[in-house]
């Protein structure tokens, strides 16, 4: 199993010893999705935070005409959850479904808690990155609310700038609140000004 990348993730926030570190990978799964297969379905309870280690995660939800919502990526280096249903622990309403070949390490709610009781420091990681989640959504509602698409496609850039050439368009539009032909011409529009 490769943790150098989830050690690197968490040494970012916190400091850890070589005892801490082993017993942290002793609490992980690892976990590989095939390109369009669902680690959390609409109706499922969450039972794990997901890092990416290699290839991207997409979370979204389905209103009731079918149309798909895309509300975040995890590519390479992300954590993802049903953050509702994983601290809940009700049924939740996000898909997270892998757009590519996907190699991720799982850490389950259960093994969260063990974390918190045997590694303490561990519970000030999770504050840090639920709060830069929870500051990332609030700001990704306030641009839906009061940005243009244009403005709203250059933070996505910005966001997830590894992304740009290799995700589906429709799903960058979903993203970004708009159709994919609205999107091409957009992104049309763009290059001509460069």
């Amino acid at each position: 199993m490769s943790t150098d990348l989830i050690l690197h993730n968490i040494a970012k926030f916190i400091n850890l010893t070589g005892e801490e570190k082993t017993f942290f990978v002793s609490l992980l799964q690892e976990k590989s999705l095939k390109r369009k297969e669902f680690l959390l379905e609409d109706g499922e309870i969450c039972k794990y935070s997901a890092f990416t280690i290699s290839g991207v995660l997409r979370g979204f939800t389905v209103d009731h005409n079918g149309f798909e919502h895309v509300l975040s990526f995890a590519p390479e280096g992300w954590w993802m959850a049903d953050m509702y249903s994983l601290i809940s622990q009700k049924p939740g309403t996000l898909n997270i479904e892998a757009i590519e070949k996907t190699e991720l390490l799982l850490l389950s709610k259960a093994n969260q808690e063990i974390l918190y009781q045997k590694v303490p420091k561990f519970e000030r990681f999770f504050r840090i990155i639920t709060e830069n989640s929870l500051v990332s959504y609030q700001q990704r509602l306030m641009d839906n609310l009061s940005l243009t698409a244009e403005d709203r496609y250059n933070n996505f850039c910005k966001r997830y700038p590894t992304l740009i050439n290799t995700l589906p368009k429709k799903d960058i539009a979903t993203y970004i609140g708009v159709t994919p032909e609205f999107l091409s011409r957009m992104q049309s529009k763009l290059l001509k000004r460069k």
